[in-house]
């Protein structure tokens, strides 16, 4: 009998040891290819943030961040979405106005150009927009936006789609905001410098590193990642005389993310240290909030705006469609 007992316990605790792992709550987070790439901030924010909520964090990833706000807005209210993290004041508007954004409730300490008071997205970085080139192709960078539009057509630029990436949309609206009304212009003279338009940043730079141009659109703080993982100070950012644009890069919790207790507990921890102190040497940008370690010396070396230039979201918003429609009319011709 006891040999039954204890054939029949073995049994039982073999079963139980057998049994599935209960599934663990999950956060869906949609956001752009270079955040979720091995040597970008996802990897990093995933094992910290699962390490503290004990639960699943799926990313979700395309190409850039309008690409971003495209397909949310394109999966409506039935989006799987419970993050979107990768918009910026560029589209916070458009976001907005889709209804498919519901408000953040928290009030996390920040510190971005401008302050912050908006009630529906949360940034976790900065930057400001600039042409980085090569200095062993290209000796003498341009000063000026206008001397980027005038210069050497033989010198190329590798620049990124505004219908589908947020650096792509930086350059038409710093364009915009220096050459006005004369932007079309003006980027009927660039284009013929553009080497290659690619839907998102990830690519531009790719060409860029690999030789393709001398030069490409990113931001100021790209040569912190070839100083400091590279050990090299051959790739620099161009200082702009007219000024650079300002981009504030942040999160939404969506409709269906209302209803996950997850996303409040990941907004709240994007603003703190744990997810900053990742920020500046994985995403290569400025943090937006509260750093447990100081910044590596080389960001103090980084090129410092004249003038930081933006448009208010609003005003994206109203002229962002007949903006680009303007861009896409020069480039196809």
């Amino acid at each position: 009998m006891r040999k039954t007992m204890s054939a029949l316990i073995s049994a039982l605790a073999l079963a139980v040891a057998t049994l599935p792992a209960a599934a663990k709550d999950k956060l869906t987070v949609y956001t752009y290819e270079s955040f979720t790439a091995e040597w970008g901030p996802g990897p990093q924010v995933k094992k910290a943030f699962e390490a503290e909520c004990d639960c699943e964090v799926d990313f979700v990833s395309v190409a850039d961040g309008v690409a971003l706000l495209n397909r949310v807005k394109l999966e409506g209210a039935a989006t799987k979405a419970d993050i979107v993290l990768g918009l910026d004041t560029n589209l916070t508007a458009d976001a907005k106005a889709s209804g498919l954004f519901v408000p953040h409730g928290t009030t996390p300490a920040l510190d971005v150009p401008g302050g912050w008071n908006d009630d529906t997205f949360v940034p976790y970085d900065y930057g400001y927009f600039a042409v980085v080139y090569d200095t062993e192709k290209l000796k003498t960078a341009p000063a000026s936006l206008k001397g980027l539009v005038e210069g050497d057509v033989s010198q190329k630029i590798a620049i990124q789609d505004p219908r589908t990436s947020t650096p792509g949309l930086g350059l038409l609206l710093w364009v915009r905001s220096v050459y006005g009304d004369k932007a079309p212009e003006a980027w009927a003279k660039l284009k013929n410098r553009v080497l290659t338009v690619t839907p998102g940043w990830s690519e531009a730079y790719s060409l860029f590193t690999k030789g393709e141009a001398p030069m490409v659109l990113s931001y100021t703080t790209s040569p912190a990642y070839h100083m400091i993982a590279e050990k090299t100070d051959r790739y620099q950012a161009a200082s702009f005389s007219e000024g650079h644009y300002l981009q504030v890069e942040v999160a939404g919790v969506t409709t269906t993310g209302a209803k996950n207790p997850l996303s409040g507990k990941f907004v709240a921890f994007m603003t703190s240290p744990k997810f900053q102190d990742v920020v500046p040497e994985t995403n290569w940008m400025f943090p937006a909030g509260k750093m447990d370690k100081p910044l590596d010396p080389a960001f103090e070396t980084l090129v410092k705006p004249a003038k930081t230039l933006a448009f208010s979201p609003e005003e994206v918003a109203k002229n962002r469609k007949a903006w680009v429609d303007e861009w896409l009319t020069v480039m196809s011709k």
